[in-house]
């Protein structure tokens, strides 16, 4: 019995259903088996299914739009005959287990497996033959047409040439089906075994790519998707412009991502794209020696990324001319295909003058003749050109042209490159010299020349700059292209410049740094570019960084230290490499790995108590003296720094129980405080917050428990003198105690001693002066150890201090300006409601004005209120900077006023000791010896030791006896108020004596009567 068999592939089959609350459509291909007696003819199967309206799928209506035969089989008996329709080739599954392969007839039974036919596809093998033995011969193509041909659907394959003085063959192969990797990897690693060669293989045709149809639109964010439906090892996606192959990785625009969807899937989106990335984009899937590849062409509607503009002649001179003169401005572009739309405008009128584009090499000109008005305005004469492309979007530019007025200042021209032009303007001259390319400015100021600014940076220079840009925003990202830029940069650094482009050069290799420092977040920098990143940054700092002012030297030091600080973080060391240093004339990198790291660079000995890592270290020479020394007033920098990293231990970098200890050697010999600090890249300055440094035999010893760049000041402050720290403490101790006995004494005297208005006086002014001394010494006490205290308490001891020790003093002035007026207006006697009013004026209102307006100024210009550096106490940074003036300047107006009074004081003693022309000279002495020693604590008098002490410089003899002398007299300043403003005084001795007696008398007087009760019992 004869039957046939057919297969219908039911295409489009189109299902109306509603999913949920919603309407969903959905398109699916099913295949349908029929099986007929030899009468039955596929046409008849077709036919019917063409008139069926009405399919039932799992519940669901479904539509059939569309259908066709795949296979038709013919089975007589035990023979079976089967052929695929045109179009279609026996599946994988029948062609490996069945020998039915290409479009011949299958004598096997396959009627009943499914599928047996597939749809054909057109699958390109391209691959290369590497290394192989002898020369590429007949035999060894014919061993991979062999091979190949093994493959279902094969079709052809050809050799297309050798390369590599004939050590490389390239060859492609086209098969009509999609196949599984793991045989194509089979049939290479046979063919590598024969012909003892490598071979690389890739497809195209196996992986589907999705990306825009339609032209996308400038800075928009296209997104492009390739799927692939068997798994593999990695994925990767590669750009080709002007026959350029760029490979794509993570970057500022380029953004990758997986999906589920599929065994193998990748997306690349790009952020705000330019001109640049239009081209072709390859995907690829690579397992083993293959690589499964997709292709799709993205264009960009794209506008010029950068527009030059230019002006002949560069101003326009209408001191002694009133009519209008023509100004021819250039715009020049990148070349590109684009068909712009392009308009000037002047003062708001549309230009009309114009021609372009003109090709000038790899670039665009299009000019303007402009008609400038010689009519005095104060409106700039910008001229502004607008471009635009085919989806309406803009971009725009604009040159402002300068104008002499009639009777104006200008600067007078100066040869053929600066020409006349108005006193306060900048011109830029885009002509550099050969081989070169930007522009050059000039500023006229006050009728004066200022120094020509040269931005005109080596051609070279500006490709290596170039490629490193593209590579932080991922196109170009490769190892490769990150040596080819170390690379250059090191060959420009190398090189010797004009001297008045230097520092263009310098600038523009920071900034190379720069962004690859940057760029190493993103992509993982390996080790092979360490040394000629190392010595191209070393150069650097042998050129001349003169030529601009000092904010934008320290700027560009910053970011050179931020940039080899980064890249040397992040460039990944194998330590099975064998080599641990790096050294050049001006940096000297090691790396060592343990627990407790030991490593000497630049003679600094390095320690490192624990890592999980890779420490890694870098000494820098000739940086310090180009990066912003805050401490300039106070301290001076020594030749070198140190960087310290962890690679693989993000967490180290703020642990605190890291510790790194570094040994600098000794420089600038001398008596002085070593600092040791580190370079805050937020605020760009140096800070000593987790560090500690000491002097030692063989330098300074610097320890910190965090990582970053260090190095060491020379402060010109003391170094610190424990004898000195133990007098401080014991005689704040003292004083506080004292001070509480006084204002104890003074409380239970109060009464007795103040009867008239002049000893009122006198006590609240030594009573306030004494609370406020209190106050003072206790917070000072309490900062002892500032490290320790949290910023905000830190914050409020400094204000405490502040404001007591001015409220002190300004009591101190109340007293002596009131002992002046007693002794000169002696018939004229305060009364009690003035001294009253304006002692509480000076003593309280004032030093409050004071501290708050210094301290809202400080958050008003973003300066520094306190520092820790000096125990919480207010900042010195340089002659009348800093909120340290907010406090020595009305305290040295005090004992200024002070010293008069005393001065005044004494006289009027003199004088009442002379009477009639005699004088006994001992006597005045003695008065004169009572009224300093009386007067001194109370008027604040020692405190002109610390004046004396920021004149002297330590290394002078008499600034250490001057220190002994300032801290003896001033941390036991609360004794001496004890006995001179209480045990001298007679009536309070009196007082107090009283009080004693009665105490005494009346414990006395209890015991009598108690021996005369116990008698009369």
């Amino acid at each position: 019995m004869n039957s046939r068999m057919f297969f219908v592939l039911l295409g489009s089959v189109y299902f109306y259903y509603q999913v949920l609350a919603a309407g969903g459509d959905a398109v699916f291909i099913s295949e349908m088996m029929v099986e007929s007696n030899v009468t039955l003819d596929a046409k008849t199967i077709l036919s019917a299914l063409n008139t069926t309206s009405d399919l039932q799928v799992d519940g669901k209506s479904v539509t059939l739009l569309d259908s066709e035969l795949v296979a038709e089989c013919l089975i007589t008996g035990d023979d079976t005959t089967c052929d695929c329709s045109t179009g279609y080739i026996w599946s994988n599954h029948i062609c490996y287990n069945f020998n039915c392969c290409r479009e011949a007839t299958c004598k096997q039974n396959v009627s009943d497996i499914e599928p047996i036919c597939i749809a054909k596809v057109q699958v390109q093998i391209n691959g290369e033959v590497i290394n192989y033995p002898g020369t590429w011969n007949v035999v060894k193509t014919d061993k991979l047409r062999q091979h190949f041909g093994s493959l279902n659907g094969f079709e052809s394959l050809n050799v297309t040439g050798q390369r590599g003085e004939d050590t490389v063959a390239d060859f492609v192969a086209a098969v009509s089906v999609k196949f599984d990797t793991s045989k194509l990897q089979e049939i290479v690693t046979k063919l590598e075994d024969e012909l003892s060669a490598v071979l690389w293989v890739n497809t195209l045709g196996m992986v589907t790519i999705e990306s825009p149809e339609s032209t996308v639109c400038y800075e928009s964010d296209p997104k492009l998707s390739c799927s692939f439906e068997q798994a593999s090892d990695s994925a990767g996606w590669n750009l080709t412009i002007a026959d350029r192959r760029f490979g794509l990785n993570k970057g500022s625009v380029v953004e990758l991502a997986t999906c589920d969807d599929f065994l193998s899937c990748t997306s690349v989106t790009l952020k705000k794209v330019t001109g640049i990335w239009s081209g072709t984009y390859e995907c690829g899937f690579t397992r083993g020696s293959v690589r499964h590849t997709a292709k799709a062409q993205l264009n960009v509607a794209v506008l010029p990324d950068e527009i030059t503009l230019t002006t002949y002649p560069l101003t326009v001179d209408c001191s002694d001319k009133v009519t209008n003169q023509v100004v021819k401005v250039t715009a020049t572009i990148k070349n590109s295909t684009e068909s712009y739309k392009v308009g000037w405008i002047y003062q708001e009128s549309p230009q009309t003058e114009q021609t372009g584009p003109k090709p000038d090499g790899d670039n665009l000109v299009y000019t303007c003749d402009v008609s400038i008005s010689c009519t005095e305005t104060d409106q700039a004469h910008n001229v502004n050109v607008t471009f635009e492309n085919s989806k309406n979007q803009t971009k725009s530019s604009k040159v402002a042209i300068p104008v002499i007025y009639a009777g104006k200042k200008f600067c007078k021209a100066d040869g053929y490159d600066w020409p006349n032009t108005p006193d306060g303007d900048t011109v830029i001259n885009r002509k550099c010299p050969p081989g070169r390319v930007g522009f050059k400015s000039r500023t006229c100021e006050r009728e004066i020349w200022k120094d020509v600014f040269s931005s005109c940076i080596n051609e070279e220079l500006q490709k290596v700059s170039n490629a490193a840009d593209n590579f932080l925003k991922g196109l170009g990202a490769t190892q490769e292209d990150a040596l080819d830029i170390f690379e250059g940069l090191l060959n420009s650094s190398s090189s010797n410049s004009d001297s008045n482009h230097t520092m263009a050069d310098v600038a523009a290799s920071v900034n190379v740094l720069n962004v690859m420092s940057e760029a190493s977040e993103n992509f993982e920098l390996q080790m092979d570019v360490l040394p000629d990143f190392v010595e191209s940054a070393s150069n650097m700092l042998n050129k001349s960084w003169n030529g601009v002012n000092a904010s934008i030297t320290q700027n560009l030091s910053s970011t050179y230290l931020q940039s080899v600080e980064g890249l040397v973080k992040n460039i990944k060391i194998n330590s099975s490499y064998g080599r641990n240093n790096y050294s050049t004339q001006n940096l000297d990198l090691k790396f060592c790995s343990g627990d407790n790291c030991n490593v000497t660079v630049f003679n600094i000995n390095v320690n490192l108590n624990r890592t999980t890592g890779m420490l890694k270290t870098v000494a820098v020479k000739n940086l310090m003296d180009k990066l912003k020394n805050n401490f300039e007033d106070r301290a001076t920098a020594i030749s070198l720094l140190l960087s310290a990293s962890v690679e693989d231990n993000e967490n180290n970098t703020h642990d605190q129980s890291l510790k790194i200890k570094m040994v600098f050697p000794p420089e600038l010999n001398g008596t002085k405080k070593h600092l040791c600090v580190f370079w805050d890249t937020k605020n760009r300055q140096w800070s000593k917050s987790g560090c500690n440094a000491r002097p030692s035999e063989n330098g300074t010893v610097c320890e910190c428990n965090h990582l970053t760049s260090f190095s060491v000041l020379m402060s010109k402050g003391a170094v610190p003198d424990p004898v000195l720290d133990i007098i401080t403490t014991v005689g704040l101790g003292v004083s506080i105690c004292c001070l509480l006995i006084f204002l104890l004494v003074e409380s239970l005297v109060w009464s007795a001693v103040v009867k008239s208005n002049l000893s009122h006086f006198r006590h609240t002014a030594i009573v306030n002066i004494a609370t406020f001394l209190l106050i003072g010494d206790c917070c000072f006490l309490a900062s002892a150890d500032p490290e320790k205290l949290s910023d905000t308490l830190c914050l409020v001891l400094t204000i405490s201090k502040h404001l007591s020790f001015l409220a002190m003093f300004s009591w101190m002035l109340c007293m002596s300006v009131m002992l002046v007026h007693q002794l000169i207006f002696v018939f004229s006697p305060l009364r009690k409601r003035v001294f009253m009013f304006f002692s509480s004026i000076v003593g309280y209102v004032c030093p409050i004005l004071i501290v708050g307006s210094s301290y809202v100024y400080c958050k008003y210009t973003d300066t520094d209120y306190y520092t820790k550096d000096t125990g919480c106490w207010l900042v010195f940074e340089a002659l009348l900077k800093g909120s340290i003036h907010a406090f020595l300047l009305p305290v040295g107006t005090v004992i200024l006023t002070n010293l008069f009074s005393m001065v005044v004081v004494i006289l009027t003693l003199v004088k009442s000791n002379i009477p009639e022309g005699k004088a006994d000279d001992k006597e005045t002495a003695k008065s004169i010896l009572k009224v300093v020693v009386f007067l001194t604590p109370v008027f604040g008098v020692t405190w002109i030791i610390g004046f004396a002490l920021l004149l002297l410089d330590n290394t002078d003899p008499m600034y250490k006896v001057a220190d002994y002398a300032f801290t003896i007299l001033n941390s036991f300043q609360g004794l001496f108020l004890l006995i001179t403003g209480c045990f001298a005084e007679q009536k309070v001795r009196e007082e107090v004596l009283k009080l004693i007696n009665k105490k005494s008398n009346g414990k006395s007087e209890s015991t009598k009567n108690l021996t005369s009760y116990t008698k009369d019992k």
